[in-house]
């Protein structure tokens, strides 16, 4: 999708702010629910970690997400064929 340069700015810096936010929350959230990787199964709490792996995996859609954007001017590398391949 392209987009204007400020639009595509925004973007990329608070989609990659709130994915990194969210990966951090979450991997301290399972750190929190199995108490430093030392508690017992017994003792895992399943909704915080549940709760982690959500995040982590909100973080990593946001970002894969935010890369779908481009700005004026910035080709797309499937419509290149400048470069001679040498396959072999």
């Amino acid at each position: 999708m392209v987009v204007p340069d400020p639009v595509y700015k925004r973007v990329t810096v608070f989609s990659t702010l709130f994915a990194v936010a969210a990966v951090v929350g979450g991997f301290l959230l399972l750190d929190v629910a199995t108490d430093r990787a030392t508690a017992e199964l017994s003792e895992v709490q399943p909704l915080v970690a549940l709760a982690g792996l959500g995040l982590i995996v909100v973080g990593a859609v946001t970002y894969a997400f935010s890369t779908r954007f481009r700005a004026d001017g910035m080709g797309n590398a499937k419509d290149e064929t400048d470069e001679i391949s040498d396959n072999g």
